[in-house]
């Protein structure tokens, strides 16, 4: 269950303006803004929210600017991950560039104990809806190592940016339909592509990285499960969880088929720890339940990390229709109210 509204189109387009050496404005979803305006005092949440947290807010310096912007409306609080994508439409773009990992260097080099996540494309043309045959066709010729070249060379630009240590979230949501790196196609290949990509990125000199193979809630449109490539190729394993679909309640969304229990479960008899790279709301509108659903599960769970995502219609923050789960965020984070 993948939301449409996310960040991967439009960051092509940014990305694009900073290596023409346009300074990259605010970029917002469509109906969305950036707010200072105060919430009313906040409603409590069961448990202050301690694990590892960030908030996408944007990408390359955009994204770091806003940071200290959020931590002020959060009262203060300190944001240790710092989430960003590389744009998936041309190869040259999954190899990374040094306009979009020099600010998110620098910003994890000013604080002690930031980490810095980064999803990764598995294939170009990531979201232009290539056929199936076509999906498959990539998978294929990336498991016997046509790509090898783009991950090398994206491993040793994130070494080079003092990023070693770096999580990369490869080929996330799988098991949708939204990208050309989906599952679905031709499992087998997809799995043997990941351990082939997994392998390249750990033999370059320097490098310390972790993989998080992250899948989307739910079944969608291939059991998740399917798609896992081995205990050997992965170090954390995560879930995108946002509220939807329509009127299924945070219960619903924990007990459901492929969702954050079996999520939990899975992660457990693997021996792995789980993250939450992306999550917020969508479909039920501004709902402090499910908010509080999540952040309560963060804190029974302890997540390696777990990133918000901050515009309409999924951020509190940026989002100014979305004020009773803003008032819970901020609980969570210990602002009770203060301006």
């Amino acid at each position: 269950m993948t939301s449409s509204l996310r960040p991967r189109v439009a960051l092509t387009v940014l990305l694009a303006a900073v290596l023409a050496l346009v300074l990259p404005g605010d970029r917002l979803a469509p109906g969305s803004r950036y707010t200072t305006a105060e919430p009313a005092a906040p409603e409590a949440v069961p448990v202050p929210l301690t694990v590892p947290s960030g908030f996408f807010t944007g990408s390359d310096a955009t994204g770091v600017r806003r940071i200290g912007e959020l931590q002020r409306w959060l009262g203060g609080a300190p944001l240790t991950v710092g989430h960003t994508y590389l744009p998936g439409d041309r190869w040259s773009n999954i190899e990374g560039h040094p306009a979009l990992f020099e600010p998110w260097a620098r910003w994890k080099e000013a604080g002690p104990g930031r980490l810095f996540v980064l999803n990764v494309p598995m294939l170009d043309r990531s979201e232009e809806g290539l056929p199936d045959a076509q999906v498959r066709a990539g998978l294929r010729s990336g498991a016997a190592g046509a790509y090898d070249a783009h991950f090398r060379a994206l491993g040793e630009r994130l070494v080079t940016h003092r990023l070693a240590d770096a999580v990369l979230v490869l080929g996330w949501e799988m098991n949708g339909t939204t990208y050309s790196h989906r599952c679905g196609p031709d499992p087998e290949s997809w799995k043997a592509y990941w351990q082939r990509v997994v392998g390249v990125l750990r033999a370059v000199p320097g490098q310390r990285f972790r993989f998080d193979f992250t899948a989307s809630r739910g079944r969608d449109a291939v059991e998740w499960t399917r798609c896992y490539p081995g205990d050997a190729y992965v170090d954390i394993i995560g879930m995108d969880a946002y509220d939807q679909p329509e009127g299924l309640d945070f219960a619903g969304q924990v007990t459901e088929e492929y969702g954050l229990a079996d999520h939990v479960r899975f992660a457990a008899a693997h021996g792995k720890p789980v993250s939450y790279p992306e999550w917020g709301l969508f479909r039920n509108g501004d709902n402090p339940e499910y908010v509080r659903g999540m952040l309560d599960w963060f804190a029974r769970h302890r997540p390696v990390y777990q990133t918000f995502t901050d515009y309409c219609p999924h951020g509190v923050w940026a989002c100014a229709d979305n004020p009773q789960s803003g008032r819970v965020v901020r609980g969570a984070f210990g602002a009770s109210g203060r301006p």
